[in-house]
C-alpha cells in the first residue's frame, strides 16, 4: 500500500511543478510544456496536482480542455480507485 501512495504523491507533485514551470515559461514567452504532457500527467494519476497548479498559478483556467477535462479525469480516477478497493477486499 505504501508504493501506490508514494507514486501518487510524486506524480501529483510533478503535475503541480509542471504547471508552475509552464506558467513561468508563458510569462517569458519561452518554449512551453506541451498540453499533451500536462494532460498525460493528469491521466497517469497527477490530476490533483495539475488541478491545484491550475488554480494556484491561475494557469490554463480559461481552457475548457483543462477546466473540464482534468476534473473528469479526477472523477474517473476516484471511481476506479473506489471500485478497486471494493473489489480487492
Amino acid at each position: 500500500m505504501k508504493i501506490p501512495l508514494l507514486y501518487l504523491l510524486i506524480i501529483n507533485a510533478l503535475g503541480f511543478v509542471l504547471m508552475l514551470a509552464d506558467k513561468l515559461k508563458a510569462k517569458k514567452n519561452k518554449w512551453r510544456i506541451p498540453e499533451a504532457r500536462l494532460m498525460g500527467t493528469a491521466a497517469l494519476g497527477g490530476s490533483i496536482g495539475i488541478l491545484a497548479g491550475m488554480y494556484a498559478f491561475r494557469h490554463k483556467t480559461q481552457h475548457p480542455k483543462f477546466t473540464m477535462g482534468v476534473p473528469v479525469i479526477l472523477a474517473l480516477q476516484v471511481i476506479l480507485a473506489t471500485v478497486l478497493v471494493i473489489w480487492l477486499r
